[in-house]
């Protein structure tokens, strides 16, 4: 499945691993669990997060396609 993803700007944690029970639901980008995001984030595996506020983390756009052109496994 293809996503549109803007040209610039943020995406916040549930816009890239998706919202199953969000309404309505929101789909994956990167179909995976919350904790190994985070684990991936930590090793280096995945794009480091940027702090707008204490309680608000976002990843570059940029990144995140960065990211998917690098590991063919998320793309498709």
């Amino acid at each position: 499945m293809r996503h549109t993803l803007p040209e610039t700007g943020y995406l916040r944690l549930h816009q890239i691993i998706g919202a199953p029970k969000a309404d309505p639901p929101i789909p994956a980008i990167i179909p995976i669990s919350k904790s190994t995001w985070w684990a991936g984030v930590k090793s280096g595996r995945y794009p480091c997060p940027k702090k707008l506020g204490p309680r608000i983390t976002v990843w570059r756009v940029e990144d995140i396609r960065a990211f998917i052109s690098r590991d063919t496994n998320v793309a498709e």
